[in-house]
Formats: structure tokens, sequence, C-alpha cells
């Protein structure tokens, strides 16, 4: 499947967030969400201003990250751009483990959130388009360590714990518009 017209059809749809069209883009961790993110952003900018939100930048570190603060900031960016205002979006350093800074997010024509959690429903409510990238826990958590280190393999070993359950209570990969298979 050639997933830019499919995608540019529901850009020629009403948005559902203000002026913004919203494509989530989520997945286990090591699926291809950043790559996926930087290729549709290359193919979709030029005509159209287009935000990509990484939701690394966004998780409270690794305890909690999936839980009810990366909801309410999901929330209230959505709300906010829906409205068509700004949002000022906290960002996380994970040397220091606080947030210490923030991006302002305006409204644009599209805007990509890409991360574990982006398509949760809240975020549903307001996307164009949500995108599933099936890929084996185990070549996940491999392509992770690969890029960032075997220092953090306990800690992926819970976070892969903690992504099952937020994907099986938000059935994030059933209600997905498109679901595309990761190659290992």
């Amino acid at each position: 499947m050639n997933l830019i017209p499919e995608i540019e059809l529901a850009l020629n749809s009403p948005s559902r967030c203000g002026r913004t069209h919203v494509i989530a883009i989520d997945g286990r961790a090591g699926a291809g969400k950043t790559t996926l993110a930087h290729e549709l952003f290359l193919g979709f900018s030029g005509p159209r201003v287009v935000t990509v939100i990484a939701l690394d930048d966004v998780y409270a570190g690794w305890d909690g990250a999936l839980g009810p603060k990366l909801t309410h900031t999901l929330t209230h960016l959505l709300e906010s751009i829906s409205a068509n205002r700004s949002f000022r979006l906290p960002i996380f350093n994970w040397q220091m483990s606080t947030f210490d800074s923030e991006r302002i997010i305006e409204p644009s024509d599209l805007l990509l959130i890409e991360g574990v959690g982006s398509c949760q429903k809240i975020v549903r409510e307001f996307s164009s388009a949500t995108i599933w990238l099936d890929i084996e826990p185990e070549i996940g958590l491999q392509r992770v360590l690969e890029r960032d280190g075997e220092s953090i393999s306990q800690e992926m070993k819970q976070w892969q714990i903690e992504e099952e359950k937020l994907f099986a209570h938000d059935e994030t990969r059933k209600y997905a518009d498109f679901v595309l298979s990761a190659i290992g």
C-alpha cells in the first residue's frame, strides 16, 4: 500500500481539530514510528505547513510515562489546536529527569504525533488518520537497544509491559485506520 495517497484522501476531508489535520503513528517501541513520521513530513511538507511531535520529548521519564500525565498533555494540546490556539508543550530532559523547557505548538495544516500512546482514544477523537505499526516485541526491543544502548535494557523490558497494558486497555491497533507491518 502506498500510504501517501491514502492519507491525502483523509487530508482532503474536513479536519476534526480546528483547521489542523492530525495524523498519529503508534506501535511498540522500535517499530519505526519516528522514521515513518519523517517520511510523512517529507511527503506532505511544501504545500502544507507540517508540525511533528515526538512523544519521546513528552513522556515524564520511565515511570508512569504512558499514564494520565500523557493523556492530560495530549488532551490539552488537541483542545488548544482545535480552538486554533497555540499550546506550550512541556519537553522532558532525559539526562536531568525533569521537564525543563517547552515548545510552542501552533495550529498548522498537518500535525504528526508519533510515539507509543499517540493513538489513544482522545487523539482518535481529533485525528484525520491513525496508523499502527506492527512489530514483534523481541525485534522492537532489539532495535531500541541497538539504537539507545544496552544500559536501558531493564527500563525497556518494563516499558514493554506498560505499553502492552496501554494497547490492550485502549485497543489501539483495533481502532487504527491503517495497520502496517514493520520489517524486522
